[in-house]
This record gives C-alpha cells, structure tokens and sequence, in this order.
C-alpha cells in the first residue's frame, strides 16, 4: 500500500488501508456531513465529492450514510479505491493546498454523531460461550443451551430510537423487579445494571423486496460495515420481565455504538474460516464462503476520579453464527431490510473467564467480585462509572482498528409519585 499524505502515527487505528466511515460536523461548520479517518484526521467527503465519480457524489454530500450504504457492493469499491488515491502521497489531492486545507480536518475539532438514520435493530445471541454461561447460571449445565439454539440464530428486535453515539451518557433506568424473598414486584432505580460486549454491522445494498429472502451466500453484499458496540442490560429488571416475551424495557434504555463504521473490504486481511457449527444447519443456513473475522475486543471500567482497568478481552472469531446466517435467518420469512439497519453480534464471550463479556459472567450473577486499583470492587455498574469498548485487528504489521464505543452511567431519576 502507498503512503498517505496525512501523517498517520504508529500503532494508529486508521491507516490508509482502513478509511472507516463517520458523520461529523465542526464549530465552524454546523451541516453534519460524511468522513473518513485516516491517522489522526478526517477526510472531508462532502467538500472532495466533485473529485469522485458522478454516480456517487451525491451520496457523498448527504448528511448521513444511508444513501451510501444504498449503493451496492460496487459503487463501495469505488469510493474506497478512490478515497485511498486521494490520500496518497502525489495525488490530486496532494497537490491542491486550498482544498487540502478544508477537506482534511483534526479528530480534535470535529463533533461525531450517529453514522446513520437507523431504521430497525436486531441483537442476536450469537455467542456459544456467552450463551451457555447464561443458561448454566439460570438452568444447569445440563440444560445450559435452549433446544433451539445450535439450529437458528436466536434474536430479538431491539429498540432503534434510543441506539446512541459513543460519549452520549446512560440514565440508569426505573423499572419493575421482583426481588428474592419478595412477595411482590417492587419499582425502583435499577441494582444490577451491566455492559454487553458487542460487535454490529449495517445494512446496505438495495435491501429486499417484502416476501423475498436472502440468500446465505449473497447476503455479504448487504453488509455495508462494522461497528464496536455496548448493549446495556438491566439485569433485575429483565428476570423479571422477560418471559414469556424476552428483553423489552430492561434493554430499551439505551445502545451505544462507535461513530466509526469499517468497511467490510477493510477486514478481508484478517478473514477466518467460519466457526464449526454441530449438527450440520438447515440448508437455508449452509454458508459455504469463510465471514468470520480475527478482531481482538477489550473492555475497560473507569470508575469516577480514577483511571481505567482492562476487564475483559475477547474476540469476534468467538461468534458461533455468522452476520450472513444472521441476515439469512432473518429474511428467510421475506422480512425486508433496508439500508441503515442495524444488527448486533449479542454478547461476545471467550472460553476463559477473563475473555467473557459481560459482568453477569465476570462475576457469575454477582457470586463473585471484580478486584479493582486502589481497593475498589464491582459486581455491577454503579453510578458515574464508565465502560470503554475498543476492538483492532492485527497481522503481518497491519492494524485495523474501530476507534472506541464510551458510555458513562448517570444516576436514575427520581421515582415518580
């Protein structure tokens, strides 16, 4: 790969072989509009869009990625291939010093929003380590996965409206619970409030038409690029809640998201083959091309006024279902998706306990505890504390890395009379 023009640091997360996507704005410059990152800067899409060719421009000067991710897969391979030439030492860009300096922009003076005006979301529980840890907790090892999971990806539909940016800060949520012992339900501020390890991807391409499905091995063509998030869970609430129907309020209350989204043509490096799935799956969900990605995950806490601690490292090459059974599964009825849609990895769990991705597993339902610096312990999240997500792939001296999904807790509102 040639070198940039822009200075990229060693060990940076955004090379020219990365380019993620995000929406940003500046002080100067309110109009939220389309960038990529390279080194410690952003290119400006918008204002180099005339530098592309026509049949994307416009998707280009959009205040979101939705109209990009609608292109198909091609119109993707344009835009990337041209960014990076744009980038590079000797190209026009280069040699433009007026344009240079307004398209290529600071991390540190810009603002990052969501990436895209999403539509749906749907978490998957797709994580075989993550999944059986639950069901020994709550059924035995004997039961620990439901009979159905080896056979179909097990999902929800999650809520899109409260899906927010990295840095936007988390209300601890009110809600109903049941506690041991109790008699009856109770309504407080939620006690057992955790952090969920997950990776997502979006939507793209043209989506599908309503009654028609998507075929296992096509749908890589929908699968516009990934993104570091944190699905917070109120535990106590959704014991409570959840049967017969799963997860509603105790998982409503907000999901965070990196603003960075890498392209899918970013990852092929550090392609995997598909993690072996016993017994063999319904022919709908045969997948017969490797999408399965080698990206370490790591979680840290930042309790108030102290530094961070790594707590949890994990991997996406622990995901049992691939995002193509996921969206194969998920049209097989023809439910039709459209592009900004958001679908969610679930839990990513390693085999050892400091590679689980959550404090339920860490602290095994609260029957153990987490040792911090300076004496402090957890269980479970307490007010102002922050959990910071980051995930980079690595290989042959090449990294590839998704920036950073932040969210603090703030304290719950007070209880309505």
């Amino acid at each position: 790969m040639s070198q940039s023009f822009v200075p990229v640091p060693a060990n940076s997360d955004f090379p020219l072989e990365n380019l993620p996507y995000a929406v940003f704005s500046t002080d100067n410059n309110k109009v939220n509009r389309i960038c990529v990152a390279i080194g410690q800067h952003v290119l400006d899409l918008k204002a180099v869009s005339q530098l592309y060719p026509s049949q994307v421009q416009k998707s280009l000067q959009a205040e979101t990625l939705n109209e990009l991710m609608g292109l198909d897969f091609e119109a993707w391979d344009v835009v990337r291939s041209q960014t990076q030439k744009l980038l590079t030492k000797g190209s026009e860009l280069d040699h433009n010093v007026d344009l240079k300096a307004v398209s290529i922009v600071p991390q540190s003076e810009i603002k990052l929003h969501l990436p895209a005006q999403i539509g749906d979301y749907t978490d998957f529980y797709s994580s075989i380590h993550h999944a059986t840890n639950v069901g020994i907790m709550f059924r035995g090892p004997d039961n620990a996965l439901m009979p159905n999971w080896r056979h179909l990806p097990v999902g929800y539909h999650g809520r899109a409206s409260s899906v927010v940016v990295s840095g936007t800060p988390i209300r601890r949520p009110l809600g109903q619970t049941f506690p041991d012992g109790a008699e009856k339900p109770v309504f407080g501020a939620c006690k057992l409030l955790d952090f969920e390890l997950e990776m997502a991807f979006f939507i793209g391409g043209k989506g599908n038409q309503l009654g028609e499905p998507i075929r296992v091995d096509e749908a890589w063509k929908n699968v516009f690029g990934f993104t570091l998030m944190n699905d917070w869970s109120a535990r106590d609430i959704q014991k409570w809640e959840y049967v017969p129907l799963g997860p509603f309020t105790a998982k409503n209350l907000g999901t965070t998201i990196s603003p960075w989204v890498v392209p899918t043509a970013a990852l092929k490096p550090f392609l995997l083959e598909n993690f072996p799935q016993e017994p063999e799956v319904l022919p709908y969900l045969r997948q017969s091309i490797p999408f399965n990605f080698d990206i370490n995950l790591e979680v840290s806490l930042k309790p108030a006024d102290q530094n961070e601690s790594l707590i949890s490292k994990s991997n996406f090459k622990h995901l049992y279902w691939t995002p193509l059974q996921q969206i194969a599964h998920h049209t097989v009825t023809g439910c039709n998706l459209r592009p900004g849609d958001l679908m969610a990895s679930g839990t990513i769990s390693g085999e050892t306990p400091d590679s689980y991705g959550s404090l339920l597993e860490l602290c095994w339902k609260g029957t153990k505890t987490l040792e911090l610096p300076g004496g402090k312990t957890r269980k479970f999240l307490q007010d102002f504390d922050e959990v910071i997500i980051r995930g980079h792939c690595d290989k042959n001296g090449l990294r590839i890395g998704f920036g950073e999904c932040v969210g603090q807790v703030l304290p719950a509102h007070p209880v309505p009379q």
